[in-house]
């Protein structure tokens, strides 16, 4: 019976251990690909996941508007390329979500007349607040 428990345990630590989902910024210079499609962001969803089932989407937070963006799915499973939808003046945040059979992630990106800002982006596991958003439109 305890060898049993220990394994139970032992399996059940290794689930809630396990790599996350998450949603991963990059440069669409380094993709042959993306620069093609004239990206200005790349996301992959990474993780313990099957990436070809991520669904992403992203839109573009502005002062009282939002803007919906469509992503170019890239040829490796889970990676898309985003391009710029929406106006190049003033402040912007890009919300990226990722959702898989299982998981929940999302990131927030700021965006202005200088480009796309992924050193500064804020990752959870959970949605963010219009606080949370206001904060980075500041």
């Amino acid at each position: 019976m305890r060898k049993t428990l220990l394994f139970a345990l032992t399996a059940l630590a290794g689930q809630l251990f396990a790599g996350g989902f998450f949603l991963q910024l990059g440069n669409p210079d380094a993709n042959p690909e993306a620069t093609k499609a004239h990206a200005v962001l790349v996301i992959k969803a990474v993780g313990c996941h099957d990436p070809a089932h991520a669904d992403v989407t992203a839109v573009a937070i502005g002062k009282n508007r939002r803007i919906p963006l469509t992503l170019t799915k890239l040829s490796e499973p889970g990676e898309f390329a985003l391009t710029q939808q929406w106006p190049k003046d003033g402040a912007w945040v890009i919300e990226l979500t990722g959702r898989n059979p299982d998981q929940f992630t999302n990131t927030l990106v700021p965006a202005g007349p200088n480009g796309v800002d992924r050193l500064h982006a804020k990752f959870a596991m959970k949605a963010f607040t219009a606080s949370d958003v206001q904060s980075m439109l500041e």
